[in-house]
């Protein structure tokens, strides 16, 4: 693991850039360790698949490998502006007017209200692993400490992934707005490559600099971060209130005689469309190291942002179906057609300057949401340990930030919103349905505790769970006007989450805030999860399958080797006795 001790050893690792900053585990240490590695691969995967950490281990060993603290300077009141700053971007601006013109109609707001609840299912999950696992390294070490080493890094590397892919798109959206807000077609403030092929001609220094300049506020300061995010956020709360007010002046009762022209299964079409506009807040729980108060301010601080959210998208899609018929909705302005519509061209301006504002705010929040991610995975050496150093002066992860920033920066210069903007993130509800599952293990299983009856009783009513979700996700993607399976997985579902209640005890109580209705609200976020999934198109699945494939290679051949021994050398030190709970048996 290296030299970890002394003035000496911090400041050399603190500044050099030598394969012990990299690699300095005893599997790397020569070729001849390597291969023996290697040869012991089947070993140590199953080690890594049935061995979990404890809440003790990601809080004080794990975190210690960042040789600073993060400075605690956040209360609920950050996190909230936090909350609304990482979920409001660009997103509520575009969608609405898409999904009510194509599949729900003025029933939008339902939409809404659907997976607004969802989300809220998801955040509440979250919320209990944030409070008693308050660490940076979020649904990550929250999967470690539950599900083991080796499904919390599938999940980080699809996170992460997903953090660069989509930092670049808000970025080059950032260009687009910015030109329309000064009267020119978006590609007249980018840079012609002929050379190159289409989908990567158009070069975006604009989105460089957008980055580089979030990039510099993340690493100053996290307490500096939210200031600038609070004030840009209360001037977007005042331009959609603006939105609200101007346009329900311009409101017509008429459009909405045609409530939901395309019956209950367009509102469910458009509402796993939209569950995308609420996703954000999981950047938050990254912060609950940094948080003074993690049993207050942290349910506070994210069950309050999704609440307002939830409200003004509601009251967005209203005013919106309210000044024009559905059918006239523009699908990538709507809001600055329809106040055209009705006289207001001058407003489309306040809607872009609102747009640049979301977006601004999405890429600070989420650069200092994916640093955190990528400083815990690598304080557990599945990535190099150099990204985890937390710098003394900032008490900021810098490393990790630039790194991840840089990767942003590429991929915006050159790809076309075209191949970014999926905005069908696979990823994300993949791992909100993981940590739903993992709140379920916390509650229920605890090793040495639980009986092996209540261990059978409960893997069986959790595979009667995910089967019955699994089967109405697929019946849902491959069926357009049957029903008789979901008369046969819904009762399914149901009976398994009343199994679970009743003939299951639980093993733990959280010790400070704890999720309420469980197995409830957790059975009912995986179900949401599953069934959003089969909503989303093939080649999202495709993507998610070859990431996942080089995330595993990359695994097996560096990441499991490198946590493998720091798991053992910490393991055998006296002074970090008994790190590992050991099997889950």
């Amino acid at each position: 693991m290296g030299d970890y001790g002394g003035d000496e050893g911090v400041r050399r690792r603190g500044c050099s850039c030598t394969k012990e900053d990299f690699l300095p585990e005893e599997s790397f240490r020569s070729w001849g360790n390597y291969a023996k590695a290697l040869k012991d691969t089947p070993r140590r995967l199953k080690d890594r698949v049935l061995t979990r950490s404890l809440d003790q281990t990601e809080l004080v060993d794990v975190k210690a490998r960042s040789q600073h603290e993060m400075k605690k300077t956040l209360n609920w009141w950050d996190l909230m502006w936090f909350g609304i700053g990482a979920v409001i971007g660009a997103g509520i601006f575009v969608l609405t007017g898409l999904e009510a013109q194509q599949h729900a109609g003025p029933a939008v707001v339902l939409s809404y209200v659907v997976s607004g609840i969802s989300a809220l299912l998801s955040v509440f999950c979250y919320t209990e692993f944030a409070v008693e696992i308050p660490v940076a390294g979020g649904s990550f070490a929250y999967l470690r400490v539950e599900l083991g080493d080796f499904m919390a890094f599938i999940a980080a590397g699809n996170i992460v992934l997903e953090y660069v892919i989509s930092g670049a798109a808000v970025a080059r959206s950032w260009t687009s707005y910015f030109a329309t807000l000064l009267n020119h077609q978006p590609n007249d403030f980018r840079i012609v490559a002929h050379s190159l092929s289409p989908d990567y001609r158009y070069l975006d220094p604009i989105a460089v600099v957008v980055l580089a300049i979030i990039c510099v506020m993340a690493v100053m300061s996290t307490k500096g971060s939210s200031r600038f995010n609070y004030i840009a956020s209360i001037f977007h709360v005042a331009v959609i209130i603006f939105i609200i007010i101007a346009g329900l002046t311009k409101a017509d009762t008429k459009n909405y005689s045609d409530f939901a022209p395309f019956g209950a299964r367009g509102i469910f079409q458009a509402s796993a469309v939209l569950f995308f506009a609420y996703v954000g807040f999981d950047a938050v729980s990254t912060m609950a190291e940094e948080t003074k108060n993690p049993g207050r301010d942290i349910p506070i601080g994210l069950v309050g942002s999704m609440v307002i959210t939830t409200l003004a998208y509601c009251l967005l899609a209203v005013t919106l179906c309210l000044m024009q018929p559905y059918t006239d909705i523009d699908k990538d302005a709507p809001f600055s057609v329809a106040f055209e519509a009705v006289g207001m061209g001058w407003a489309k301006y306040i809607v872009a300057a609102g747009a640049l504002k979301g977006m601004t705010t999405v890429l600070l929040v989420s650069a200092v949401g994916q640093a955190r991610y990528l400083t815990h995975i690598a304080r557990t050496h599945m990535m190099p340990p150099w990204l985890a150093i937390v710098n003394e002066k900032t008490g900021t992860p810098v490393n990790a930030t630039v790194v991840m920033l840089a990767a942003t920066a590429v991929i915006a210069f050159f790809t076309s919103l075209g191949i970014l903007s999926n905005l069908l993130s696979i990823s994300t509800l993949f791992i909100f349905m993981l940590v739903a599952i993992g709140l379920l293990v916390r509650r229920y299983y605890v090793s040495g505790e639980t009986t092996t009856a209540n261990r059978i009783k409960f893997i069986v009513f959790l595979a009667l769970i995910l089967g019955s979700a699994i089967a109405t996700a697929v019946y849902w993607a491959i069926s357009t006007d049957g029903w008789i399976a979901y008369a046969i997985t819904g009762p399914i579902w149901l009976l398994s989450t009343i199994g679970l209640w009743l003939f299951v005890p639980q093993a733990r109580k959280p010790k400070v805030w704890g999720s309420p209705l469980v197995p409830w609200l957790p059975s009912l976020s995986i179900a949401i999860n599953i069934f959003l999934l089969g909503s989303i198109d093939r080649a999202s699945f495709e993507r998610f399958g070859l990431w996942t494939l080089i995330i595993l290679v990359y695994y097996l051949f560096f990441g499991l080797h490198a946590s493998y021994d720091t798991a053992k050398e910490a393991s055998s030190a006296k002074q970090m006795k008994n790190v590992e709970e050991g099997p889950m048996n």
